[in-house]
Protein backbone atom coordinates (compact mmCIF):
# COMPACT_ATOMS: atom_id res chain seq x y z
CA UNK A 1 0.00 0.00 0.00
CA UNK A 2 2.79 2.43 0.96
CA UNK A 3 4.69 1.61 -2.23
CA UNK A 4 1.57 2.34 -4.31
CA UNK A 5 1.02 5.67 -2.52
CA UNK A 6 4.62 6.77 -3.05
CA UNK A 7 4.45 5.92 -6.76
CA UNK A 8 1.19 7.85 -7.03
CA UNK A 9 2.77 10.73 -5.10
CA UNK A 10 5.71 10.74 -7.50
CA UNK A 11 3.42 10.97 -10.53
CA UNK A 12 1.32 13.74 -8.99
CA UNK A 13 4.40 15.67 -7.87
CA UNK A 14 5.99 15.53 -11.31
CA UNK A 15 2.72 16.60 -12.94
CA UNK A 16 2.54 19.56 -10.56
CA UNK A 17 6.14 20.50 -11.33
CA UNK A 18 5.53 20.30 -15.08
CA UNK A 19 2.36 22.35 -14.71
CA UNK A 20 4.21 25.09 -12.79
CA UNK A 21 6.94 25.19 -15.44
CA UNK A 22 4.38 25.50 -18.24
CA UNK A 23 2.55 28.22 -16.29
CA UNK A 24 5.67 30.34 -15.86
CA UNK A 25 7.19 29.43 -19.22
CA UNK A 26 9.86 26.76 -19.43
CA UNK A 27 12.23 28.83 -21.53
CA UNK A 28 11.84 31.90 -19.32
CA UNK A 29 12.77 29.93 -16.21
CA UNK A 30 15.70 28.21 -17.96
CA UNK A 31 16.99 31.55 -19.21
CA UNK A 32 16.83 32.93 -15.68
CA UNK A 33 18.84 29.96 -14.45
CA UNK A 34 21.35 30.31 -17.28
CA UNK A 35 21.82 34.01 -16.54
CA UNK A 36 23.91 33.20 -13.47
CA UNK A 37 26.30 31.07 -15.47
CA UNK A 38 28.23 28.28 -13.76
CA UNK A 39 28.08 29.95 -10.35
CA UNK A 40 24.93 27.99 -9.47
CA UNK A 41 27.08 24.85 -9.46
CA UNK A 42 28.63 26.18 -6.24
CA UNK A 43 25.31 25.90 -4.37
CA UNK A 44 26.03 22.34 -3.15
CA UNK A 45 29.13 23.71 -1.39
CA UNK A 46 26.94 26.25 0.42
CA UNK A 47 24.54 23.47 1.46
CA UNK A 48 27.14 20.93 2.64
CA UNK A 49 28.03 22.47 6.07
CA UNK A 50 24.54 21.64 7.43
CA UNK A 51 25.33 17.93 7.15
CA UNK A 52 28.03 18.19 9.82
CA UNK A 53 25.77 19.07 12.80
CA UNK A 54 23.11 16.66 11.47
CA UNK A 55 25.70 13.87 11.52
CA UNK A 56 26.85 14.69 15.03
CA UNK A 57 23.20 14.87 16.18
CA UNK A 58 22.63 11.27 15.12
CA UNK A 59 25.91 10.09 16.64
CA UNK A 60 25.03 11.73 19.98
CA UNK A 61 22.01 9.46 20.31
CA UNK A 62 24.25 6.39 20.44
CA UNK A 63 26.12 5.56 23.64
CA UNK A 64 29.88 6.23 23.35
CA UNK A 65 30.80 2.54 23.39
CA UNK A 66 28.78 1.82 20.25
CA UNK A 67 28.85 5.25 18.59
CA UNK A 68 29.74 5.04 14.87
CA UNK A 69 32.73 6.94 13.61
CA UNK A 70 31.91 10.42 12.33
CA UNK A 71 33.01 9.52 8.80
CA UNK A 72 30.79 6.41 8.80
CA UNK A 73 27.77 8.34 10.08
CA UNK A 74 28.38 11.09 7.51
CA UNK A 75 28.53 8.58 4.67
CA UNK A 76 25.40 6.83 5.96
CA UNK A 77 23.47 10.12 6.04
CA UNK A 78 24.65 10.96 2.51
CA UNK A 79 23.57 7.59 1.12
CA UNK A 80 20.34 7.56 3.13
CA UNK A 81 19.44 10.97 1.77
CA UNK A 82 20.10 9.74 -1.78
CA UNK A 83 17.69 6.85 -1.20
CA UNK A 84 14.98 9.20 0.09
CA UNK A 85 15.44 11.67 -2.76
CA UNK A 86 15.71 9.30 -5.71
CA UNK A 87 13.50 6.37 -4.73
CA UNK A 88 9.77 6.26 -3.85
CA UNK A 89 10.30 5.17 -0.23
CA UNK A 90 8.27 7.82 1.68
CA UNK A 91 11.46 8.98 3.50
CA UNK A 92 11.55 5.65 5.37
CA UNK A 93 13.96 3.87 3.06
CA UNK A 94 16.73 6.34 3.76
CA UNK A 95 16.47 5.74 7.51
CA UNK A 96 16.64 2.02 6.86
CA UNK A 97 19.73 2.48 4.72
CA UNK A 98 21.36 4.54 7.50
CA UNK A 99 20.69 1.85 10.11
CA UNK A 100 21.91 -0.92 7.83
CA UNK A 101 25.13 0.90 6.99
CA UNK A 102 26.21 1.59 10.58
CA UNK A 103 25.27 -2.01 11.38
CA UNK A 104 27.58 -3.18 8.58
CA UNK A 105 30.30 -0.95 10.03
CA UNK A 106 30.06 -2.42 13.51
CA UNK A 107 27.09 -0.96 15.40
CA UNK A 108 24.84 -3.62 17.03
CA UNK A 109 21.62 -4.18 15.08
CA UNK A 110 19.26 -3.28 17.95
CA UNK A 111 21.13 -0.03 18.62
CA UNK A 112 21.24 0.85 14.93
CA UNK A 113 17.47 0.32 14.66
CA UNK A 114 16.75 2.26 17.85
CA UNK A 115 19.02 5.15 16.87
CA UNK A 116 17.20 5.85 13.60
CA UNK A 117 13.81 5.66 15.36
CA UNK A 118 14.82 8.24 17.97
CA UNK A 119 16.69 10.29 15.38
CA UNK A 120 13.46 10.51 13.37
CA UNK A 121 11.73 11.92 16.47
CA UNK A 122 14.56 14.44 16.92
CA UNK A 123 14.24 15.43 13.26
CA UNK A 124 10.50 16.07 13.56
CA UNK A 125 10.92 18.12 16.74
CA UNK A 126 13.65 20.14 15.01
CA UNK A 127 11.34 20.70 12.02
CA UNK A 128 8.67 22.08 14.39
CA UNK A 129 11.20 24.44 16.01
CA UNK A 130 12.51 25.38 12.57
CA UNK A 131 8.97 26.07 11.38
CA UNK A 132 8.25 28.26 14.41
CA UNK A 133 11.38 30.26 13.62
CA UNK A 134 10.04 30.70 10.10
CA UNK A 135 6.64 31.82 11.42
CA UNK A 136 8.35 34.35 13.70
CA UNK A 137 10.23 35.74 10.69
CA UNK A 138 6.97 35.78 8.71
CA UNK A 139 5.23 37.79 11.42
CA UNK A 140 8.16 40.20 11.42
CA UNK A 141 8.29 40.62 7.65
CA UNK A 142 4.75 40.18 6.31
CA UNK A 143 1.93 42.67 6.69
CA UNK A 144 -0.75 39.98 6.47
CA UNK A 145 -0.40 37.52 9.36
CA UNK A 146 -3.22 35.16 8.36
CA UNK A 147 -0.77 32.73 6.76
CA UNK A 148 1.28 32.77 9.95
CA UNK A 149 -1.79 31.82 11.98
CA UNK A 150 -2.56 28.97 9.58
CA UNK A 151 1.04 27.81 9.83
CA UNK A 152 0.91 27.88 13.62
CA UNK A 153 -2.24 25.73 13.53
CA UNK A 154 -0.48 23.27 11.25
CA UNK A 155 2.55 23.10 13.52
CA UNK A 156 0.23 22.52 16.48
CA UNK A 157 -1.22 19.48 14.73
CA UNK A 158 2.29 18.27 13.85
CA UNK A 159 3.37 18.72 17.47
CA UNK A 160 0.41 16.62 18.69
CA UNK A 161 1.27 13.89 16.17
CA UNK A 162 4.90 13.96 17.33
CA UNK A 163 3.82 13.72 20.96
CA UNK A 164 1.66 10.71 20.08
CA UNK A 165 4.58 9.03 18.32
CA UNK A 166 6.79 9.71 21.33
CA UNK A 167 4.30 8.23 23.82
CA UNK A 168 3.86 5.17 21.62
CA UNK A 169 7.60 4.67 21.88
CA UNK A 170 7.53 5.24 25.64
CA UNK A 171 4.79 2.64 25.97
CA UNK A 172 6.98 0.07 24.27
CA UNK A 173 4.59 -0.43 21.33
CA UNK A 174 7.40 -0.80 18.82
CA UNK A 175 6.63 -4.15 17.27
CA UNK A 176 5.93 -2.76 13.83
CA UNK A 177 8.97 -0.49 13.97
CA UNK A 178 11.18 -3.33 15.10
CA UNK A 179 9.87 -5.48 12.25
CA UNK A 180 10.70 -2.61 9.90
CA UNK A 181 14.21 -2.49 11.35
CA UNK A 182 14.71 -6.22 10.89
CA UNK A 183 13.67 -6.19 7.26
CA UNK A 184 15.62 -2.98 6.59
CA UNK A 185 18.78 -4.33 8.09
CA UNK A 186 18.12 -7.70 6.43
CA UNK A 187 19.55 -9.28 9.55
CA UNK A 188 18.12 -12.62 8.59
CA UNK A 189 20.80 -12.84 5.92
CA UNK A 190 23.63 -11.78 8.21
CA UNK A 191 24.78 -14.83 10.14
CA UNK A 192 21.32 -15.45 11.57
CA UNK A 193 21.31 -12.34 13.78
CA UNK A 194 17.81 -11.19 14.71
CA UNK A 195 16.37 -8.16 16.45
CA UNK A 196 13.32 -8.50 18.66
CA UNK A 197 10.80 -5.76 19.37
CA UNK A 198 11.68 -6.02 23.06
CA UNK A 199 15.36 -5.44 22.37
CA UNK A 200 14.62 -2.40 20.22
CA UNK A 201 12.19 -1.09 22.88
CA UNK A 202 14.90 -1.36 25.51
CA UNK A 203 17.46 0.39 23.31
CA UNK A 204 15.03 3.20 22.47
CA UNK A 205 14.23 3.78 26.15
CA UNK A 206 17.92 3.75 26.99
CA UNK A 207 18.48 6.55 24.46
CA UNK A 208 15.57 8.58 25.84
CA UNK A 209 16.86 8.21 29.39
CA UNK A 210 20.02 10.01 28.29
CA UNK A 211 18.09 13.29 28.14
CA UNK A 212 21.09 15.61 27.67
CA UNK A 213 22.14 13.61 24.58
CA UNK A 214 18.60 13.77 23.16
CA UNK A 215 18.38 17.53 23.80
CA UNK A 216 21.77 18.12 22.17
CA UNK A 217 20.65 16.07 19.16
CA UNK A 218 17.55 18.25 18.74
CA UNK A 219 19.65 21.39 19.05
CA UNK A 220 22.15 20.18 16.46
CA UNK A 221 19.35 19.16 14.09
CA UNK A 222 17.81 22.64 14.41
CA UNK A 223 21.20 24.24 13.76
CA UNK A 224 21.60 22.11 10.64
CA UNK A 225 18.25 23.36 9.34
CA UNK A 226 19.18 26.98 10.06
CA UNK A 227 22.40 26.61 8.08
CA UNK A 228 20.37 25.62 5.02
CA UNK A 229 19.06 29.20 4.79
CA UNK A 230 22.41 30.25 3.33
CA UNK A 231 21.61 28.22 0.23
CA UNK A 232 18.45 30.24 -0.46
CA UNK A 233 20.23 33.54 0.23
CA UNK A 234 23.03 32.70 -2.23
CA UNK A 235 20.64 31.34 -4.89
CA UNK A 236 18.53 34.52 -4.82
CA UNK A 237 21.68 36.63 -5.05
CA UNK A 238 23.01 34.69 -8.04
CA UNK A 239 19.66 34.89 -9.82
CA UNK A 240 19.50 38.64 -9.48
CA UNK A 241 16.85 38.85 -6.74
CA UNK A 242 18.82 39.47 -3.52
CA UNK A 243 16.93 39.10 -0.24
CA UNK A 244 17.78 39.69 3.41
CA UNK A 245 18.95 37.09 5.92
CA UNK A 246 15.61 37.04 7.77
CA UNK A 247 13.80 36.64 4.48
CA UNK A 248 16.05 33.74 3.52
CA UNK A 249 15.43 32.06 6.87
CA UNK A 250 11.66 32.51 6.53
CA UNK A 251 11.51 31.24 2.95
CA UNK A 252 13.72 28.21 3.58
CA UNK A 253 12.01 27.33 6.84
CA UNK A 254 8.43 27.38 5.58
CA UNK A 255 9.14 25.82 2.18
CA UNK A 256 11.25 23.05 3.71
CA UNK A 257 8.59 22.35 6.35
CA UNK A 258 5.84 22.11 3.72
CA UNK A 259 8.07 19.80 1.69
CA UNK A 260 8.70 17.59 4.73
CA UNK A 261 4.98 17.34 5.45
CA UNK A 262 4.44 16.08 1.88
CA UNK A 263 6.73 13.10 2.64
CA UNK A 264 4.65 10.76 0.48
CA UNK A 265 5.89 12.64 -2.62
CA UNK A 266 9.52 11.65 -3.33
CA UNK A 267 11.85 14.62 -2.95
CA UNK A 268 8.74 16.87 -2.69
CA UNK A 269 8.67 17.31 -6.47
CA UNK A 270 6.22 20.07 -7.32
CA UNK A 271 5.41 20.73 -3.67
CA UNK A 272 8.71 22.50 -3.05
CA UNK A 273 8.26 24.59 -6.18
CA UNK A 274 4.69 25.54 -5.30
CA UNK A 275 5.77 26.45 -1.77
CA UNK A 276 8.54 28.68 -3.08
CA UNK A 277 6.08 30.53 -5.33
CA UNK A 278 3.62 31.09 -2.46
CA UNK A 279 6.13 31.96 0.29
CA UNK A 280 8.40 33.88 -2.05
CA UNK A 281 5.46 36.04 -3.11
CA UNK A 282 5.17 37.30 0.48
CA UNK A 283 8.55 39.03 0.17
CA UNK A 284 8.06 40.26 -3.39
CA UNK A 285 9.84 37.42 -5.19
CA UNK A 286 8.30 37.04 -8.68
CA UNK A 287 6.81 33.58 -9.42
CA UNK A 288 9.32 32.81 -12.18
CA UNK A 289 12.23 33.80 -9.93
CA UNK A 290 10.84 31.75 -7.02
CA UNK A 291 10.49 28.74 -9.32
CA UNK A 292 14.04 29.26 -10.59
CA UNK A 293 15.38 29.40 -7.00
CA UNK A 294 13.64 26.13 -6.17
CA UNK A 295 15.09 24.45 -9.27
CA UNK A 296 18.54 25.87 -8.49
CA UNK A 297 18.42 24.19 -5.07
CA UNK A 298 17.86 20.87 -6.82
CA UNK A 299 21.27 21.11 -8.48
CA UNK A 300 22.76 19.44 -5.39
CA UNK A 301 20.32 16.56 -5.91
CA UNK A 302 21.73 16.03 -9.41
CA UNK A 303 25.33 16.19 -8.19
CA UNK A 304 25.28 14.44 -4.80
CA UNK A 305 22.38 11.98 -4.83
CA UNK A 306 23.23 9.73 -7.83
CA UNK A 307 26.74 9.33 -6.46
CA UNK A 308 25.32 8.40 -3.04
CA UNK A 309 23.00 5.79 -4.52
CA UNK A 310 25.86 4.36 -6.59
CA UNK A 311 28.09 4.18 -3.50
CA UNK A 312 25.36 2.30 -1.60
CA UNK A 313 24.95 -0.11 -4.51
CA UNK A 314 28.70 -0.75 -4.55
CA UNK A 315 28.74 -1.52 -0.82
CA UNK A 316 25.81 -3.92 -1.10
CA UNK A 317 27.25 -5.55 -4.24
CA UNK A 318 30.59 -6.06 -2.52
CA UNK A 319 28.90 -7.67 0.48
CA UNK A 320 26.84 -9.91 -1.78
CA UNK A 321 29.96 -11.08 -3.62
CA UNK A 322 31.75 -11.82 -0.32
CA UNK A 323 28.73 -13.70 1.03
CA UNK A 324 28.28 -15.79 -2.12
CA UNK A 325 29.34 -19.44 -1.67
CA UNK A 326 32.50 -20.59 -3.38
CA UNK A 327 31.84 -22.72 -6.50
CA UNK A 328 32.55 -26.39 -5.94
CA UNK A 329 35.58 -27.73 -7.71
CA UNK A 330 35.31 -30.97 -9.69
Amino acid sequence: MLRMLTHLGLVLGLLLLIGLLIWQGVMAVLQLLASSGLMLLLLPLVWLPNVLPATEAWRRLVAPGHRPRFAHALLAIWMGRAVNDLLPVATIGGEIAKARLIYIWGCPAKIASASVIVDKTAQVIAVILWGLIGVACLLQLAQDDRLAHLALAGFGILALATAGFFFVQRAGMLGFLAHMGESLLQVESLNGITVSAREVDASVMEIYRARPRFAIAIGLRTLALLLQSAEVWVACLLLGHPIGVLEAVMVKSLTATLSDIAFIIPNAYGVQEGAFIIIGGLIGLPPDAALAVSLALRIRDLILDPAGLLALHQIEAHRWVKAAPEPESN
